[in-house]
């Protein structure tokens, strides 16, 4: 296991080089002090190692991802070299002990290329071995400044490279060694003795606990020959050398020691059980102490107590030497010396051996007639006879007694790892049967949790279900559910659960020490269980009659592994069971604290089981809150990128984790990995920048096709569920192939392939990584391109095999499921060992394509174009695949509240752009309404058609710039990296599609008002020229009275000259001719568009039209009968139910196209074809919409009839009202007060300056100003509302008004919700409209437009006196001019106010800005006091709201549920939450009780339905889309989603059963179950409300 404590901080080469350098810099009185440090300091420093020396290296500081990973620049500094050789031994490198540094080598060659001159001196003084440091040093300062974890990771790494690893530690401050047991602890190594050779068998046991003799080789005095060397060359074999010790011919291992004086080594021979390549035939371990015993007695004698012999190498011997003489020699003294040597003396060695009593066989001398070959042989003889021959074998767990006696410490006898193995051993002491103890100490997560496993899938998948009701059906199982965990919670804690939880409660090193014991006590109680049952397993083998022994066999050796994981397990289980329990019960009370315990584990290193192989299933409640325990642990670090392996079983995926990342998955013998476990890993601070988290997430998995799960028949669906759950999970995936096994191959392709496309479908795209094993040729890459070519041949077979099966065709190649290069998408790594294993070190070629790998992989992380996910959405990612993945259809399934979230945000955006485009057109096209009513044809040198021309090239333009920016948006929208933008990507095309429908939609519209607008003005054309010739008589006549009044020379009253007034206004009239504007027939023009409607529809159309008179239709509501139909309609329904949908989709058509009506009358203006032509187009919109009702063109002529007359009668009237207001006469007559007030101002010669500027202000600016004001106050009403949450999307809209519903808790709303949804949802958004602005008021927008348009009335003003002087007539058209896209001042009023004017422009000016003012003060205060029902008329012509949230009025075709999908483009409809059937009238035929069933359960069970759509055929829910293609039905994220609606009808059944005229339903017993909260938690969940 991985100990993640954080306890030091690593600096990196370069601040570490930096300290290095100033140390050099340091004044001479500093350097004095410096001298004073001891040889271990001095060299700690040098290292960069003294921040180490006291608090200690850890492991989670060591495997941190940083800019070191993945660089491979030289060593420049002594401060590099324990950082670079970390790297390499964590990734199991055997070059990791050569670390020169570069600079050393580069001065070397500098020195020597200086001088063109031969300096022979050179060569015998340019030593340098003072700058380099001993490989040995290295290895002793890193032990020394190691955590135990990270000793036991290194010694077992050093193992693997077949390294000598420490046996006894020194100290040269401390003058003490300690035996390095527990960093030995961990290495477990596998060999076959000789007396194994027959059976084949072979022994697997901790290295600690073998019973082996030792043999050691020590040095006295100085020797010639390199001790180190010889016993290299005795390990190894004539065809491989290996150095397992260091040397002083290695590179650096001439270099002087300065701590590693004192270090005793140790590594071990296993045979391999063949005769011919083993060496020795028996397992031994060889030591080595570096440095003379005479410095080291303590050592010396462990070695002599502990070993069988002790080799002592010479050169020179004293006779009168004690410490070979005086030692208590339990192990045989063997004398090696090299006769060669100057110093050697004869007689001193005859002496000596005398004292010892040596015989001839126990003196070996390297003479000049022995070459080292044949000395290396002798010895090797010497040390096999002893080997063969020695009883002394004593395991390195019971030298410590030895180690005690001996003032020798020993690195177990912390107290944090002697209380954690007493913690352990406590817990494993009591196994004897494996089997028996899991049952009785850890019983929930045997049969109960498969159960359980069954029952959960059972309810995802209702195979069983039979003709049995569904929700009932299930509503069953929820209560075996429930007993099951009743069952769960009715066990006591084990004991050993309570010792596990109490000990991993303890404090940081305990926990850590107690969990590593615990995993290798499990584990070699395992080994032995397994041990056995292999034997007996090949025993009973040899007779093929003993099938039901060996499938016993098979099944015990299956369930006899128990490791640490099950512990984590049973914990899971008690947590999960405890949650069934009500919140206060005082056992789940206690159990609150358990998540957070192993979200600190998973911090410290550990992994966490994800997956459970034994169940194959994922307790999602304990995995989602150790998650979310994590996350708030590590916030706001909490960004994870994922990688994980997947692979055929026993092909190396953990061992290449394990390599790549320096972890420790299990790979010992017998330990497949079962499920998924993933583990932490943190990134620096250097990487974070460039891989954008915190932590990488390695998960680990099972392998696919394992002999395990072979026999089962749900194998290749449980491969299928976790492959697709850790390619989901996952930003990269390492996918093991191998290419020798084709067939295997394609299998594991089929099941990649199909997660791969899983993952494409709902928007995830991680990348893929191939990995082929065991390819060493240098030129693999290019001798595999033929394989490369076939296996991405093979993929794309696969691939379109996968898409069939998963109803996705559009997929034909991989490339089309994710991005995928063969050149670069393909590793290839050699094997693992180099040679035959026991002996055979990691191959090197192995780790450097391993490191490759590494960085090939961390590059592309960086690459990625989405953000990390933080742990939270890591947990949602978890646990929506996993639901999804427990159904049988993955992507029919697929539900995730991160896609959820996605769509949610394209969609608020989305509608914000197309909001703002909708009201900029809304602005353009009614500022162009403005000019068209402000038109006049003598004013202007064209005609009006022209000007229509023009306005509707301008609109395509205008139109034109909207979309794009719409498109630009969405383009942008799609680059950010943030939002999970990737995971809606499929929709783009969508809502792109949506934008152009949209400026189709608008252009039509657009084009229908300009045409409307002008074709009105041009019937006004001939009115306004009646009322300006009108105008103009009366001017005349009221002139002449003027003249014939002033010729009296009579001073005239004003009753007088009222009198006189109203003789020449009766005269005038008389002689004016007003002949009455003639009404058009709004119904034969009505019945002309709707016969060019229904041209293309036939003959019999027509006829049909003929038959009625229009304007006989819609005197009465429109009622549907079916005659003659039941002579067509053949099948299961009856005509009612035929007749009741007609019904049902005319009265909605009704409703909207009189919301359209409405809308035209509201504008009081004159009838226009388009008006008629654009109910037509919404008619056959709503048609087209619903085919699946099945209308016929009777059904369709009568309600076109219908509408259409309806409308005619309107549209007849609103014509006759605006032909009566626009009447000559009438203005006249309306004119009459004013010409006569005029007249008496003219007559007494009254300054008309004000009066005039107060009448132009309030007759024609005013009405045109608030005219002006309400209609921008629609816009802004509809965008205030548009700010608040429940109108930004459907969804959101959804859950309110559902929200709403369930607070009000009132059965007739819910009746008017489901039965009239548009009238209710109207009647909704106007309450919430207007219980908003009770709070909030109007005035601020008001005050805004008022403000604005009162500026831009005084720049006309201004603008206008500055270009027209002294002509008042050309003043005011010139103001109006200016305004003309602003204000539609009416023609009438404006003539009027300009006859018998004869005011003073500048005065006119002056009195006209304070009228402006005045006005405003007025409009203000009459804004103030009109109600907001009042202001809520002048909304625009489609209510935005109603529109937004409607969408696009599709209905569920089971339960009816409105569609929730956005933009108009969408291809599927898709709603967040289904009701039960009932809810929407369906009953049962024989009892007529309302239907329980939920369409979400219905489409992934085996029942059928059957409507018009099949023909009276019966047809299976889950092939629903054969019948309705364009509908996305879900099943439900969770089983209580539906909880809601279950609630609902609960509460109501028999409210609901009396309006519809039904028997009650049979509703479940967990539906009455159902609370109000669960109610409203249900909608949170179905609609991602966080």
């Amino acid at each position: 296991m991985m100990n993640y404590n954080e306890t030091a901080d690593i600096k990196s080469p370069t601040q570490r080089s930096g300290e290095q350098n100033s140390l050099q810099r340091k004044p001479p009185e500093e350097m004095q002090d410096e001298r004073t440090k001891t040889d271990l300091e001095c060299l700690l420093g040098d290292l960069g190692l003294e921040e180490f020396h006291k608090i200690k290296l850890s492991l989670s500081k060591m495997l941190e991802i940083d800019e070191n990973t993945i660089t491979d620049a030289p060593l420049k500094c002594k401060s590099d070299i324990p950082w670079f050789f970390l790297k390499k031994l964590m990734m199991v490198n055997v070059t990791a002990r050569n670390v020169k540094c570069s600079s050393i080598c580069e001065s070397n060659c500098d020195d020597a290329s200086m001088n063109t001159e031969v300096d022979f001196d050179y060569f015998f003084n340019s030593s340098n071995t003072d700058d380099m440091i001993n490989p040995l040093d290295i290895i002793t300062a890193l032990f020394l400044c190691s955590d135990g974890f990270v000793q036991q990771e290194m010694a077992l790494k050093m193992s693997m490279c077949q390294f000598s690893v420490p046996l006894l530690l020194p100290n040269c401050d401390t003058k003490q060694c300690t035996l390095m047991l527990w960093a030995m602890r961990d290495i477990v190594k596998k060999y076959r003795p000789q007396y194994l050779l027959e059976s084949k068998g072979f022994i697997e046991e901790r290295i600690v606990h073998s019973e082996l003799p030792m043999v050691s080789f020590v040095r006295l005095g100085e020797c010639s020959l390199s001790k180190s060397q010889i016993l290299n060359k005795l390990l190894s074999s004539s065809q491989q050398n290996h150095d397992s010790f260091v040397h002083r011919d290695m590179e650096c291992g001439d270099s002087p020691r300065k701590i590693s004086n004192g270090l005793t080594e140790i590594t071990w021979y296993l045979p391999c059980g063949n005769t011919n390549m083993d060496i020795f035939v028996e397992p031994v371990a060889i030591a080595n102490l570096h440095g003379d015993i005479s410095s080291f007695e303590a050592q010396y004698s462990f070695l002599c107590q502990t070993s069988a012999a002790v080799f002592v190498f010479f050169d020179h011997m004293d006779p009168e030497c004690e410490i070979l003489t005086n030692q208590n020699h339990k192990a045989q003294i063997f004398l090696v010396g090299n006769h060669q040597s100057k110093h050697f003396s004869l007689d001193a060695l005859k002496k000596i051996a005398m004292k010892l009593g040596l015989k001839k066989n126990n003196i070996l001398l390297k003479t000049k007639q022995t070459n080292d070959a044949d000395f290396v042989q002798c010895l090797r003889k010497t040390v096999s006879d002893v080997v063969e021959n020695s009883k002394m074998k004593m395991p390195i767990e019971q030298m410590v007694n030895i180690a005690h006696e001996l003032g020798i410490l020993v690195d177990e006898d912390s107290p944090e790892c002697q209380a954690g193995k007493k913690n352990a051993d406590a817990i494993t002491a009591e196994i004897e049967d494996m089997l028996k103890y899991k049952e009785a100490q850890l019983p929930l997560q045997g049969q109960i949790w498969k159960d359980l496993t069954c029952l959960e899938k059972e309810e995802f998948r209702l195979r069983k279900a039979g003709s049995e009701d569904i929700e009932q059906y299930k509503s069953n199982l929820q209560e075996q559910r429930e007993q099951l965990r009743k069952k769960q919670n009715s066990y006591d804690m084990s004991s050993a659960m309570v010792c596990f939880i109490n000990a991993i409660s303890s404090p940081g090193a305990e926990r850590r020490y107690f969990l590593k014991w615990m995993r290798m006590n499990l584990d070699n109680v395992s080994r032995i269980k397994l041990s056995g049952l292999r034997e007996l397993y090949k025993e009973k083998c040899k007779d093929s009659e003993n099938k039901e022994e060996i499938k016993e066999i098979d099944r015990q050796l299956s369930n006899s592994s128990l490791g640490t994981e099950h512990f984590f397990r049973e914990m899971g289980q008690i947590y999960e069971a405890s949650l069934s329990l009500p919140e206060t019960h005082p056992s789940r009370q206690q159990l609150q604290h358990l998540p957070k315990l192993c979200a600190q584990l998973l911090l410290d290193g550990f992994p966490l089981e994800l997956v459970d192989g034994d169940a194959s299933n994922i307790p999602l409640r304990w995995v989602s809150d150790v998650l979310s325990q994590l996350n708030e642990s590590a916030s706001p670090k909490n960004k994870i990128l994922v990688v994980t392996v997947l692979g055929v079983q026993s092909t190396g995926k953990s061992t290449l984790l394990n390599t790549m990342f320096g972890v420790q998955f299990a790979v010992s013998s017998g330990r497949c990995t079962r499920g998924a476990f993933m583990l932490l890993i943190k990134v620096n601070e250097d990487m974070k920048t460039v891989l954008n988290c915190d932590f990488m997430v390695i998960i680990d998995t099972e392998g696919l096709k394992s002999p395990e799960l072979a026999q089962l028949d749900n194998s290749h669906e449980h491969d299928n569920e976790l492959a697709t759950l850790v390619v989901g999970l996952s930003d990269i995936t390492i996918i093991n192939v191998a290419m020798e096994n084709s067939t295997e191959m394609k299998d594991i392709l089929q099941i990649v392939v199909h997660a791969f496309l899983r993952m494409k479908e709902v928007g995830k795209k991680p990348k893929c990584q191939f990995v082929h094993q065991n390819v060493s040729d240098v030129s693999a890459h290019e001798k595999n391109l033929r394989d490369r070519k076939l296996l991405l041949q093979q993929l794309n077979e696969m691939t379109q095999a996968a898409a069939k099966m998963e109803k996705k065709d559009e997929n034909k190649s991989f490339t089309d499921v994710m991005e995928y290069s063969a050149d670069t998408g393909n590793c290839y790594v050699p094997g693992l060992w180099n040679g035959n294993p026991p002996m055979a070190p990691v191959n090197a070629g192995y780790s450097e394509a391993v490191y490759e790998l590494k960085k090939n992989i961390i590059q592309q992380l960086g690459k990625c174009q989405s953000s990390a996910n933080n742990i939270l959405e890591f947990r949602e990612w978890m646990t929506s695949l996993w639901n999804a993945v427990k159904h049988e259809n993955f992507i029919f399934s697929f539900r995730n509240s991160l896609v959820a979230d996605a769509y949610i945000r394209l969609c608020t955006e989305f509608n914000k752009w197309e909001w703002e485009f909708k009201k900029e057109m809304y602005t353009w096209v009614t500022n162009q309404e403005t000019r068209i009513s402000n038109f006049r044809t003598d004013a202007a040198n064209r005609k009006m058609t022209e000007f229509l021309s023009q306005l509707k090239s301008e609109a395509v333009t205008v139109l034109c710039q909207g979309e794009k920016k719409i498109l630009d948006n969405l383009k942008e929208y799609f680059k950010q990296t943030e939002g999970h933008v990737y995971l809606v990507e499929g929709y783009r095309e969508e809502f792109s599609n949506s934008a152009k429908s949209l400026r189709r939609e608008l252009e039509r519209s657009i084009s229908n008002q300009l045409t409307a607008a002008a074709d009105i003005r041009r019937g006004m054309t001939e009115l306004d020229q009646i009322k300006e010739n009108h105008t103009k008589e009366i001017e005349k006549a009221v002139c002449a009275l003027i003249e014939e009044c002033r010729q009296k020379k009579v001073q005239m009253t004003d009753t007088e000259l009222d009198k006189e007034f109203d003789k020449m206004w009766s005269q005038t009239l008389k002689k004016l001719s007003v002949s009455k504007q003639k009404a058009t027939d709004v119904f034969t023009s009505v019945s002309h568009c709707l016969r060019a409607n229904l041209s293309h529809k036939g003959s019999h159309a027509c006829e049909l039209m003929s038959k009625t008179n229009l304007r006989d239709c819609g005197l009465k509501p429109f009622k549907y009968t079916a005659e003659r139909l039941w002579e067509k309609f053949v099948g299961f329904f009856s005509l009612k139910d035929l007749v009741k949908a007609r019904q049902s989709l005319a009265d909605s058509i009704i409703a909207a196209c009189k919301n359209s009506v409405d809308e035209k009358l509201k504008r009081q203006t004159n009838y226009h074809d388009t008006y008629i032509q654009e109910i037509l187009h919404i008619i056959d919109e709503r048609l087209q919409t619903n085919r699946n009702v099945g209308t016929d063109i009777e059904f369709e002529v009568s309600l076109k009839q219908h509408i259409c007359g309806s409308a005619a009668r309107e549209f007849q009237q609103m014509h006759e009202e605006f032909l009566h207001v626009n009447d000559p006469h009438t203005c006249l007559n309306q004119n009459k007060d004013k010409f006569q007030e005029d007249f008496k101002d003219l007559f007494n010669e009254r300054d008309q300056c004000q009066k005039k500027a107060e009448e132009f202000t309030n007759k024609c600016l005013k009405p045109a100003v608030e005219e002006f004001v309400n209609r921008s106050l629609g816009l802004d009403i509809i965008d205030e509302m548009l700010t608040k949450q429940q109108f930004s999307t459907r969804m959101s809209f959804q859950y309110s008004i559902l929200l709403d519903l369930l607070s009000k808790d009132d059965f007739i709303m819910y009746l008017k919700y489901i039965k009239s949804y548009e009238d209710y949802v109207k009647t909704w958004i106007l309450e919430k409209t207007k219980e908003h602005f009770s709070r909030v008021s109007t005035c601020k927008f008001e005050d805004r437009h008022l403000k604005s348009i009162n500026n831009s009335i005084n720049d006309a003003i201004n603008n206008s006196k500055e270009q027209m002087q002294g002509n008042l007539t050309a003043f005011v058209e010139e103001i109006c001019k200016e305004l003309d896209d602003k204000l539609a001042i009416s023609k009438g009023d404006l003539d009027a106010f300009m006859a018998l004017n004869n005011a003073d422009q500048e005065q006119f000016a002056h009195w006209l800005k304070i009228s402006v003012t005045d006005m405003e003060e007025a409009l203000k205060e009459k804004f103030k006091n009109t109600t907001f029902e009042t202001k809520l008329k002048h909304l625009p012509k489609e209510n935005e709201l109603f529109n937004r949230v409607i969408g696009c009025g599709k209905q569920c075709p089971f339960c009816k549920v409105p569609c929730e999908a956005g933009g108009k483009g969408h291809t599927e409809h898709f709603a967040s939450l289904h009701r039960p059937k009932g809810l929407g009238t369906y009953r049962w035929d024989g009892t007529k009780k309302l239907v329980c069933d939920i369409c979400s359960s219905s489409v992934i069970s085996d029942t059928r339905f059957c409507c018009m759509e099949t023909k009276g055929e019966w047809h299976p829910y889950k092939n629903y889309k054969v019948i309705f293609p364009e509908w996305n039905i879900v099943p439900d994220g969770s089983l209580q989603a539906s909880d809601y609606w279950k609630y609902v009808m609960n509460k109501y059944n028999a409210d609901f059963a009396k309006a519809y005229d039904a028997e009650k339903a049979d509703i479940p017993q967990s539906w009455v179950n159902v609370t109000v909260k669960q109610a409203n938690a249900s909608l949170k969940e179905s609609f991602s409300i966080k």
